[in-house]
């Protein structure tokens, strides 16, 4: 079957309702499963849920660097004009910068991290090269949330991406608490592909990356998988980390507290999964939203 085919019909003007997902959680062979860093219950834990969780993967000390470099940025008014900093709704304060990896250096080395690379490579089984990088600020009291949705529902629809052989690295940068807007994963919910409502305007991005309102599941599908599945927020100190396949169901709350978020998100592809036309038709986005320019396999910093 044809990876140009379109596999994920969403963005329609009429109303699909959700199913089963066709491509594998997990794909390393059993010599690449067995001789990774993940042990076999872990593996079993994320094809089951979609996601796991670290408690201090990395330490806390050396996410200070990563932290002072983003305090830096706070006052760059260059970065703040730049297309890939998307500011909070009404605010002068950034939500997103995307790109990161190409912003900085460390953030860079961060994504060869040995540790991390080979934990990606075990669950896609191939190479892999950086889709997406960003970091999303959330500032005490005034963080805004994110909807609910599926990150492959619109990387298929808007970026191209064929199937489901990626994922995400959510490196949390300040502690991760119960009150501060942590991220939040419907575990089971990539089990299921659920279209969307509504055709996708041309540069859709510059509204959704502020509020999303196109590729936002139907709240019927939310509540299915929900009420099979409940959410969870996994939480934790600088250096933890969350990886979660690229169909798992995530969102966020808005900041309550006083105590800002931050967290770093890389985005590992498969290079045998490389970007195709956007299947909603319309031209394909930024470089800095999906990587279409470089898919040389990533090396760890080791080598």
């Amino acid at each position: 079957m044809s990876d140009t085919q379109d596999l994920f019909p969403t963005r329609l003007e009429r109303k699909l309702g959700m199913f089963k997902r066709i491509d594998p959680v997990v794909y390393g062979d059993e010599s690449q499963l067995a001789n990774g860093p993940l042990s076999k219950s872990e593996i079993d834990e994320y094809e089951k849920k979609g996601f796991l969780s670290f408690e201090g993967f990395f330490d806390a000390d050396d996410m200070q660097a990563f932290l002072q470099e983003l305090r830096e940025y706070e006052d760059d008014a260059d970065l703040k004009l730049s297309e890939g900093t998307i500011l909070e709704p009404g605010r002068e304060e950034i939500r997103t910068v995307f790109g990161i990896h190409d912003v900085s250096k460390r953030f860079q080395r961060l994504t060869q991290d040995p540790k991390l690379l080979a934990i990606v490579k075990q669950l896609l089984g191939s190479d892999v090269y950086i889709h997406q990088s960003r970091i999303n600020y959330k500032p005490g009291f005034k963080g805004k949330g994110f909807e609910w949705h599926s990150d492959f529902e619109t990387w298929h629809s808007e970026d191209g991406m064929p199937r489901m052989r990626a994922l995400s690295c959510s490196i949390v940068l300040t502690d991760n608490g119960e009150f501060n807007g942590p991220l939040m994963l419907i575990p089971g919910s990539h089990q299921y592909f659920v279209p969307c409502v509504g055709r996708t305007p041309e540069n859709n991005y510059k509204e959704s990356l502020k509020s999303q309102e196109v590729g936002v599941p139907p709240a019927s599908s939310l509540r299915e998988i929900m009420l099979e599945n409940d959410i969870e927020a996994p939480k934790g100190p600088a250096g933890s980390l969350v990886i979660f396949e690229c169909n798992t169901m995530h969102g966020s709350n808005i900041n309550m507290s006083c105590w800002p978020r931050s967290n770093l998100f890389f985005v590992y592809n498969s290079v045998e999964n490389t970007l195709h036309d956007p299947y909603c038709g319309n031209r394909p986005r930024p470089e800095f939203l999906a990587n279409r320019s470089d898919w040389e396999p990533l090396k760890p910093l080791n080598e």
